[in-house]
């Protein structure tokens, strides 16, 4: 099994770093900081990440997705909310009630460029958390409904294959997908990880998963077969989430959190919550944009490839 090393990329330290997202058209990364309500936005130099800008939300941010044009779709604490390019917000759709006891989690744009989005409980574990996905008309069609934790997603290069984690059942599911007309198959288990809780993840250009391992300070690389080929290890224990990054897209990019660690594990681990690299030797898929509607224009072309 190969053993990748992970160095410390960003001067700032987050209390809950999630959902990065490689901006190709704009060369830009962004991430959220869900705890501390936040969307940042940076760029890469070399093997660290500046932050250039901050967008600061009441509550939670679960995560980010970028349109074609450069807009913004953000999933706040309960609802959708668009950021024009002039900075202007707007709420898209409220999935969540006031009363109700969770929130909006971690999301991804489909291959044909819808949004899924999960939810997370603020309350007692009641095994109802669920995965919607908003589609071009602006209904939003349920997907699972029973989830302790919805949490990462990802797809295979050709779409056909689905996959998402529950984090409180310690497993990542993989289910039929077709992006054309949005059906979807049984959900099973793809591979369980019983020795600490699956958050983010991603897919490369060769259809391996990367699952941050939160709790554990890894990043565990899954052949399409499920089984664990390689491991990145994080000098801090709350790994939530990994991307491919950067212009060749293998620049890997994990965000980590620094939430109710106590004084003893920060300074065991002082870089928790910062932004990692690592080099990996593999690159990623390129990355995919919220389809705005079939009025709006083509994305951009030139959307660099693995090579």
């Amino acid at each position: 099994m190969k053993t990748f090393d992970a160095v410390v990329a960003s001067a700032e330290r987050f209390v809950l770093g999630e959902g990065p997202v490689w901006d190709a058209a704009r060369g830009r990364l962004l991430w959220v900081d869900i705890e501390d309500g936040a969307v940042l936005i940076g760029r890469l130099d070399g093997d660290s990440v500046q932050v250039d800008q901050r967008l600061d939300f009441d509550g939670t941010v679960g995560a980010v997705a970028v349109a074609d044009d450069g807009q913004l779709l953000v999933a706040a604490q309960r609802e959708l909310v668009l950021i024009e390019l002039d900075g202007s917000r707007s709420e898209v759709l409220r999935l969540i009630a006031d009363d109700e006891p969770r929130r909006l989690n971690d999301g991804q744009t489909d291959p044909a460029g819808r949004f899924l989005i999960g939810s997370c409980p603020k309350a007692e574990r009641m095994n109802d958390e669920w995965l919607k996905r908003l589609e071009p008309d602006g209904t939003v069609t349920t997907l699972d409904s029973d989830l302790g934790l919805s949490n990462g997603l990802a797809w295979s290069g050709d779409g056909s294959r689905m996959f998402s984690i529950d984090t409180f059942e310690h497993v990542v599911w993989v289910r039929d997908y077709d992006p054309a007309t949005g059906a979807v198959g049984e959900r099973a288990a793809f591979v369980r990880i019983e020795d600490g809780y699956p958050d983010g993840m991603c897919i490369d250009a060769e259809d391996h998963l990367w699952v941050a391992v939160y709790g554990r300070g890894e990043v565990r690389r899954v052949s399409p077969e499920g089984e664990v080929v390689a491991v990145v290890k994080v000098p801090a224990p709350q790994t939530t989430s990994v991307a491919f990054a950067g212009p060749g897209l293998d620049t890997f990019v994990i965000t980590t959190g620094s939430v109710e660690l106590s004084e003893g594990e920060l300074a065991e681990f002082p870089d928790s919550g910062r932004l990692f690299i690592a080099r990996v030797g593999v690159c990623g898929p390129p990355s995919r944009l919220i389809d705005p509607g079939p009025s709006a224009p083509p994305p951009p072309k030139g959307e660099p490839s693995c090579t």
